[in-house]
């Protein structure tokens, strides 16, 4: 398999897709497109509630956690704060969250799950590991192991090149 050089041009044969084409050695590309396809199984299972998989994300997180202000809960799931805002705003609108002041100092406000938010994982917690069982179901558990090891090994070797945006000045 050979991989195409940084400003090489690419020829894809316009009646073929990606297979057998530079793009399947490039990392970067099968990471995007696997996360396609779990996107897509995870709507499978999930989509009747309407949730995509960060909102999971971010709930699951909140439920482990309880209740925290949005920078912590951002850092949580790795998204940045804006994004994290956006999504909380479409949590609270249904329900799934509420905002409250935090005892301990009245400038942070603290996300908390409510009972509906609640309701709402103990529905799809099965389905969405169903969704994630799916995602690497054709590998042998050895392999489905060592493809997570393998993530995590290039995540913690790479963490420092994409930080917490909110955290660089």
């Amino acid at each position: 398999m050979s991989v195409a050089k940084a400003g090489e041009a690419i020829k894809i044969d316009p009646e073929q897709n990606w297979r057998g084409g530079p793009l399947q050695g490039r990392p970067g590309f099968l990471i995007r497109r696997l996360h396609q396809i779990h996107t897509a199984l995870f709507t499978e299972e999930c989509g009747e509630e309407k949730i995509t998989p960060i909102m999971y994300s971010v709930l699951s997180a909140l439920s482990q956690v309880g209740p925290v202000d949005q920078t912590t809960l951002a850092r949580a799931v790795a998204i940045d704060k804006t994004n994290m805002a956006d999504i909380l705003e479409r949590l609270r609108k249904r329900g799934l969250i509420r905002r409250r002041v935090a005892p301990k100092d009245r400038r942070v406000r603290l996300t908390v799950l409510t009972e509906e938010g609640r309701a709402l994982l103990d529905r799809i917690d099965d389905r969405a590991e169903r969704a994630h069982a799916r995602t690497v179901e054709d590998l042998p558990p050895a392999e489905q192991a060592q493809l997570v090891a393998l993530m995590m090994r290039v995540i913690e070797a790479k963490d420092a090149v994409a930080p917490d945006p909110d955290s660089v000045d």
